[in-house]
């Protein structure tokens, strides 16, 4: 397992930008696939973006393609996401999510397939 530690959260007016990260640390040589969750009040933890090892392939909810961007670097060991064009709607807690793979194009987008969690990083959009 890798410990993972969000930062970049905050407080932003509806159709500003922010820009999570989420460095990783620990077994950090094995490969993992990336993802980012989030979590609204009194709603259950969902699905935002994912990125394979390799940054190749990179998959997103509906509700953020086109206003979210995934990436990572690995020389240090860091995943980012990008956030555009936020509504109101995105705010919640955000967490990274680390899964171990063998397979470095692959990216997972189900919360019960990853092995590491953060602490999560509150997002506020407001109007």
């Amino acid at each position: 397992q890798v410990q993972l530690v969000e930062s970049g959260g905050g407080l932003v007016q509806a159709g500003g930008s922010l820009k999570l990260s989420c460095a990783a640390s620990g077994r950090t040589s094995s490969m993992y696939a990336m993802g980012w969750f989030r979590q609204a009040p009194g709603k259950e933890r969902e699905f935002v973006a994912a990125i394979s090892w390799s940054g190749g392939n990179r998959y997103y909810a509906d509700s953020v393609k086109g206003r979210f961007t995934i990436s990572r670097d690995n020389a240090k060991n860091t995943v980012y996401l990008q956030m555009n064009r936020l509504k109101l709607e995105d705010t919640a807690v955000y967490y990274c999510a680390a899964k171990s793979t063998l397979y470095s194009g692959t990216y997972y987008i189900r919360n019960d397939e990853y092995d590491s969690w953060g602490q999560g990083t509150q997002v506020t959009v407001s109007s």
